[in-house]
């Protein structure tokens, strides 16, 4: 398989699963599998990040596994645990055992409990290891990932080094709260996504949204692209273009133009604050609609 034919294969299986991917990405995704490096994506909030690891997943037939990051997450969470309670039945029915025995017992494999890092290098089949929103936890846990970032391993005090039996996909996520450390960023590849262009977006809602016609979801891509350009507390995201576009084709809109009305009062599907929805006016709507063919 040439290169060419090998990020071709990648952006069929991913659109077959639903993300319409552009080039960078699908070449992103090809090196990473070459070169077996994880892959950090950093981009907005609802550029389609983290779908892109659900993806992944879905075109390779193999199980995600996902970490979700937040401010506190520590290495019990994201690595393991001891089952106490088993092991205190354990240590009673052991009683009067020799104590070093006893140790040996009850820290052995069958009292862990993996959580998701331990558990993506224990699979048989490789599976997609997701670090979502890495950029939520605190230096001290990023660099406890770069054992696992560079080989692939993670040690445990009591049982040792454990290396992955197959080694996972591993794609990490940032949405740039705050910015990560070069250590982690040189152990990973890198691709920055942006918000799609008009085109891929009215193919994103081409394979979602059943029965929309293709120039409607045109339509409604060029029209989010305008309204991503106002001064929003937030800006609308792939999943808030889906939203919107499933509730126009409800409604029986075929074109943008026609309906001002329907596409004013379901503008709720794409701002999501007090302070958007106050900007987003009647009259803003019917300008951004003005520059909707």
């Amino acid at each position: 398989m040439t290169d060419a034919a090998s990020r071709e294969w990648i952006a069929e299986r991913l659109a077959a699963s639903g993300y319409i991917a552009d080039r960078d990405l699908t070449t992103a995704l090809w090196l990473m599998d070459m070169l077996r490096r994880p892959l950090l994506l950093e981009g907005e909030a609802g550029v389609g990040k983290t779908e892109v690891a659900r993806a992944l997943a879905s075109a390779h037939h193999t199980k995600l596994i996902r970490l979700q990051c937040y401010e506190g997450l520590d290495q019990n969470a994201a690595l393991f645990e001891w089952n106490y309670q088993r092991q205190l039945l354990a240590i009673k029915a052991r009683e009067g055992d020799d104590p070093d025995n006893i140790e040996e017992h009850i820290f052995s494999e069958r009292y862990l409990l993996e959580r998701p890092l331990l558990a993506a290098i224990r699979q048989q089949r490789p599976p997609v290891l997701l670090i979502d929103e890495v950029d939520r936890a605190d230096e001290e846990f990023e660099a406890f990932l770069f054992e696992l970032l560079s080989d692939f391993q993670i040690s445990i005090p009591e049982l040792g080094t454990m290396t992955a039996i197959s080694v996972p996909r591993v794609v990490l996520t940032s949405n740039g709260t705050r910015e990560l450390s070069d250590a982690l960023r040189r152990r990973c590849l890198y691709h920055y996504v942006d918000f799609p262009d008009v085109d891929r977006e009215a193919r994103i809602l081409l394979a979602h949204i059943p029965n929309i016609d293709a120039a409607l979801a045109l339509q409604i891509a060029t029209m989010v692209k305008s309204v991503r350009k106002e001064d929003l507390r937030k800006t609308p995201g792939v999943a808030e273009t889906l939203d919107w576009a499933a509730a126009l084709v409800g409604l029986g809109v075929r074109r943008l133009p026609e309906d001002p009305e329907a596409v004013y009062e379901t503008l709720m599907c794409v701002v999501k604050t007090a302070e958007d929805k106050a900007r987003m006016s009647r009259e803003v709507s019917d300008r951004l609609l003005g520059k909707v063919a």
